[in-house]
């Protein structure tokens, strides 16, 4: 069965369905687990002006980042330390979520991806992406989607 399941989160409670699910598999089998964040570069829009943000607005946003990245790897870890599956934590920042999760499956040897997805239809899917859909196309390993 499986022996290492991935767990991306993005802190969301939808992610969190994901976390539950992957947790109770992972203590079910035996498997340990990989927790995953990555934190988007920020999105850079010019208006009229063609102004680009601010570096303290830049630093601003790297920081927020960090810090939601650390809470929400901190309750997954005592998630899983509270029904004993043994847990590990990466947070990967300026990164495309899908590209780090399948590079982090790939180089952590893990045989298994366990996430959720929003479930975004028509012009929202199209506008806010899928990281979920993503991942499953492109993944070497099976992927568990929770909705």
């Amino acid at each position: 069965m499986y022996k290492h399941i991935l767990l991306p989160t993005d802190g969301s409670e939808v992610a969190h369905k994901g976390i539950t699910e992957g947790l109770n598999l992972a203590k079910a089998v035996g498997a340990r687990v990989t927790f995953v964040i990555a934190s988007e570069p920020l999105p850079v829009f010019a208006d009229a002006t063609g102004l680009a943000p601010l570096a303290v607005d830049m630093a601003q946003y790297f920081e927020a980042q960090e810090e939601s990245a650390a809470r929400a790897l901190s309750g997954a870890k005592a998630a899983a330390d509270k029904l004993g599956v043994q847990a590990e934590t990466v947070h990967v920042s300026r990164a495309q979520p899908a590209d780090t999760i399948l590079d982090i499956a790939k180089s952590r040897g893990c045989d298994l991806i366990v996430m959720a997805s929003h479930g975004r239809r028509g012009v929202g899917r199209l506008l806010l992406g899928s990281q979920a859909s993503d991942v499953v196309t492109r993944s070497p390993v099976p992927v568990l989607v929770v909705k």
